[in-house]
This record gives C-alpha cells, sequence and structure tokens, in this order.
C-alpha cells in the first residue's frame, strides 16, 4: 500500500498533531502507537504495513502520532498525558469521526484509557496492549520497577537512542535481522531528538493512572505478550481487573512491539471483539474534576459591608470565576452564595483555574480556598453528583486562605506538567470512608 496522506489536526493550544485516515469500514478505529511512532515511516516497513492494513480491513483507520513524536508538534508545553488526550479528540474532530473505538499501545495505552473514562459517549470501545498503570514500584503496587531499575532502563534507552541496541528487549527475535535493525535505528531518529525522547520517557515514569480504571465503563479489550521484556503482563493483568468488565486475553511471545513476532494472533483478537461488539449502554457515568471554591469570612465580610456593597462584590467575584472557568474549560454546575461548583476534563485545567481565582480575587480585597479533586462521578439530571463531589467539597473546606488543596488523585494525574505541591497531611472527611492525603499546590 502507498502511504497516505498525512493530514494536520489542530489542538485546542494550537500544536498540529499528525494523523491518517485508512480504509472504508463502517466503523472508526483511533490507533496510537506510543512513543515509537511515525506515521510516514510506518508503512515503510512490511511487518508493519501488514498490521495496519489488517486495521484497515475491519475499520476506518484513524493513526496518529502523539504530541512529542513523529510528525506531531511538541506544543508549546510539555507534552503531559492531559494534553495527549486533549490532541486524540482534536484528531477525531478532523477526521470527522463523532465515536470510535479507541486503540492505545504500550504508553499511547494511559492516553486511551484517560480518553475512555472522561470522553465516554465518544469512546463506543477500548482496546489497550501492553498498558502501564504505573512505572515505578510503590508499597500499594508491586508491578512497576524499582525507582533503580527504572532510572537504569530509562538511561539506556536514552543512550541508545537512534543505534537500535534495544531490540534486545523491544522485538528479541528480530535481534540479528541487519535489514530491520537498520530500519529501526532509523524509526528511532525520525520518532524524536533524544531530548524530546528523554523528555516523554520522563514524563510517561511519572504517571500513575491506577484512579481512572475504575472509572472505565465502556467494552474493554486488555492485550499482553507473556513474555514482554518491557512492559510486565502483570501491569496487564492488573489494568484488566480494575476495568469492570474488561475482558483480558494473554497471547505467548517475547516481542513488545506488536507487529512483531504472531502478529495476527493480536490483529484477530482485536477484530473479533470490535466488529462483535454489543451495542453500547447509557453512560451514567464519567470520570470528571471537580473544583469547588468559595470566599473565605464571608459572613464577617458581609456584616462590615453591608447588603449592597456585599452584593457589589460578590458580583465582581462571580466575573472572574466564570471568566477563568471560560478560559480553562471549565462548566459551572452550581453557584451557592459566594461558592461555585464546576467541573474539567482535565486535573491540571482545574489547579490553573483555581490558582487564577486565587491570585485576581485578592485584587478585590477578599480571598478565597480551592478544592480539587478527580473520581468517578454520577450524572445526575445533566451534571455530576456521588462521592466524588463530595470529597471535593470536603478538601476545599480544608483549604486556607488563597490555597488551593489536591487529592492524592489529582497530584499523580498531573505529573510532568511543572505543577509542583507541598504535602498537607492526611485527613478525616466527615460522611466519607478512609483517610485522605492532601497537597497543597506551591508553584509555578
Amino acid at each position: 500500500m502507498n502511504t497516505p496522506e498525512t493530514r494536520y489536526a489542530k489542538a485546542p493550544d494550537g500544536t498540529s498533531i499528525a494523523f491518517q485516515v485508512v480504509g472504508q469500514g463502517s466503523l472508526d478505529l483511533v490507533f496510537a502507537n506510543g512513543i515509537f511512532s511515525n506515521v510516514e515511516l510506518m508503512w515503510d516497513q512490511p511487518l508493519w504495513s501488514h498490521f495496519l492494513e489488517r486495521l484497515a480491513s475491519f475499520s476506518r483507520l484513524i493513526l496518529l502520532d502523539m504530541r512529542g513524536a513523529g510528525c506531531s508538534d511538541r506544543g508549546p508545553e510539555p507534552p503531559v498525558l492531559e494534553l495527549q488526550r486533549d490532541d486524540l479528540a482534536a484528531v477525531m474532530d478532523a477526521a470527522g469521526s463523532k465515536t470510535a473505538t479507541i486503540f492505545g499501545v504500550a504508553r499511547a495505552a494511559s492516553m486511551a484509557m484517560l480518553f475512555a473514562a472522561t470522553h465516554p459517549a465518544r469512546a463506543d470501545a477500548l482496546v489497550v496492549y501492553a498498558p502501564v498503570a504505573k512505572t515505578v514500584r510503590s508499597d500499594d503496587f508491586p508491578y512497576g520497577r524499582t525507582p533503580e531499575e527504572q532510572e537504569a532502563f530509562f538511561e539506556r534507552f536514552v543512550g541508545e537512542m537512534g543505534t537500535g541496541r534495544n531490540l534486545d528487549l523491544q522485538a528479541p527475535s528480530m535481534v540479528g535481522d541487519e535489514r530491520f535493525t537498520r530500519w529501526w535505528s532509523r524509526f528511532e531518529r525520525l520518532v524524536a531528538s533524544p531530548s524530546a525522547y528523554e523528555e516523554l520517557a520522563r514524563i510517561f515514569a511519572s504517571v500513575d493512572v491506577r484512579s481512572v480504571l475504575p472509572a472505565i465503563h465502556v467494552p474493554t479489550l486488555v492485550l499482553a505478550r507473556t513474555g514482554d521484556l518491557i512492559a510486565d503482563a502483570r501491569q496487564s493483568r492488573f489494568v484488566a481487573e480494575q476495568i469492570p468488565g474488561a475482558r483480558y486475553v494473554e497471547l505467548p511471545g517475547i516481542d513488545h512491539i506488536p507487529f512483531v513476532g504472531d502478529t495476527d494472533a493480536l490483529l484477530d483478537q482485536i477484530e473479533e471483539f470490535v466488529t462483535g461488539m454489543p451495542p453500547a449502554a447509557a453512560f451514567e457515568t464519567v470520570l470528571s474534576t471537580v473544583l469547588f471554591t468559595d470566599i473565605v469570612d464571608s459572613t464577617a465580610r458581609q456584616a462590615a459591608l453591608g447588603d449592597r456593597a456585599w452584593k457589589e462584590l460578590v458580583l465582581a467575584h462571580h466575573a472572574v470565576v466564570r471568566d477563568a472557568l471560560a478560559r480553562w474549560r471549565g462548566v459551572e454546575n452550581d453557584t451557592a452564595g459566594d461558592g461555585f461548583y464546576a467541573t474539567f476534563d482535565g486535573a491540571a485545567r482545574a489547579i490553573h483555574a483555581a490558582r487564577e481565582v486565587t491570585e485576581r480575587i485578592r485584587n478585590l480585597g477578599i480571598e478565597v480556598r480551592a478544592g480539587v479533586h478527580t473520581g468517578e462521578c454520577e450524572i445526575i439530571d445533566g451534571k455530576c453528583g456521588g462521592l466524588a463531589v463530595s470529597i471535593g467539597a470536603r478538601i476545599a473546606s480544608n483549604a486556607g486562605p488563597s490555597e488551593v488543596l489536591v487529592s492524592q488523585t489529582v497530584k499523580d494525574l498531573v505529573a510532568g506538567t511543572g505543577l509542583v505541591f507541598g504535602d498537607a497531611g492526611e485527613h478525616e472527611f466527615k460522611g466519607v470512608p478512609d483517610r485522605w492525603h492532601l497537597y497543597r499546590v506551591v508553584s509555578p
């Protein structure tokens, strides 16, 4: 097959995301191959061309390079998970796709899973291969690498970028194939520069999407190979166990690269899953980030100012908050007197909105407190409700003047964005189980 035309979608921040559309199937399949991706070069390799042609044989295939990799821009900000999730939506819009099955390989699986959780109405189904929920091992997650192992792995891959020497881990079955090694070496050099790859690898090493998994309610297929030397199959099993109703298929094989080894065994599973998919259920829950703000010492200020002056101050406060919500794509859910409850489809945007509000409000001679939490929300009369919303409100009530407090979940999801947090300790919330570790946003 000739190389399809590469087109570009514009992300919300103006970043150009490269994509191609192949095939005439009745259903759309959006495919992202993670860091190792270049939509122009994929078709030059017969094994990869076969993989893509099989996908296009039963779908209208939309393939893309994630920001920071291949033919796509890096963008003005670091290519963090939340932005990459937005890029996927931009590509679907540019390709004229309202809904699609989302297929993410390796590091693209995190983006695909976040998209399916936050935009379930656009995800007919989800397929992930060799997903990683959390890279580094911790007391509550034994399936990652130790910090020392991860640093050694990172240094090796960055140091060998563009040489093809990592094929002993990426595709052991291809070691010794000189033609493939030459092609892979060139491919690596055209995926990303060493510094760009280092940035991407650092970001993905810090990502933790465990909290996202239970909020995925679209039909899901998780695929893994038993002998994968890069993505431990236990990671894939964990992902499948955490996603409600997910189907898990573990196939024999030692190659991490999906288009090497017994490729057709993987593709057979994907085709059967995608084409035999039952009708999507109505969506009653969605993963969302909630933001609560309220004016500090509002009762005392109202008494000191009087009703007329207080009303003018509250209206000025409302204008500041609504301006910030518009800038950071927040949705106003409720306004109760001097407080706001809003939702966002990204944790970083909620934090930026909260910081903007707390800083600008001081110009009015008052201060606000803010709380941010990400969790699975019940859709009630078209608005987000449920325990996650209650937790967000409790977090805000613990914040001090001009302080933005966030949950552990939020802190984990914004890894790599440059946001810096200070430890605010563990807290118990009335009516909410467990103890909650909170963090204050301190910069930038």
